[in-house]
């Protein structure tokens, strides 16, 4: 059985999907954008976009009783792969330790013009 899970502190899905699914002992939670979930607006800069992502991201799981701590496996995507190293240093303020394993991949556009969007396995 699946449940949906949604914080009321991330932004709205944009599109027919769900902020996370829990199934199977898991939580998969959907790509994050860095869009503030009070304001509706975005940070400029991949380094604030990036913390904008990991504290949407960090909100869902929070909401599905997660923590950090227990993803598994993220998926980051950059608008500009020369971006690699300034959203590395942010995302390791997230992942202290026992880090998921992890993708990284530049694609060509990300919605409403993002530098950055991270989705995340989580496993209790």
């Amino acid at each position: 059985m699946k449940k949906i899970i949604a914080s009321p502190h991330a932004p709205k899905a944009v599109g027919p999907y769900s902020q996370a699914v829990e199934a199977g002992g898991a939580l998969y939670v959907s790509g994050q954008l860095p869009i503030d979930g009070a304001t509706g607006k975005m940070d400029e800069g991949v380094e604030a976009q990036t913390h904008r992502s990991l504290t949407n991201l960090r909100h869902i799981l929070e909401e599905g009783g997660y923590t950090l701590g227990d993803v598994v496996k993220t998926t980051v995507l950059l608008q500009d792969i020369g971006d690699f190293a300034a959203m590395n240093a942010v995302y390791a303020r997230f992942f202290t330790e026992r880090m998921p394993a992890r993708v990284c991949y530049q694609v060509a556009a990300l919605p409403m013009g993002a530098l950055v969007e991270i989705d995340a396995v989580a496993v209790k």
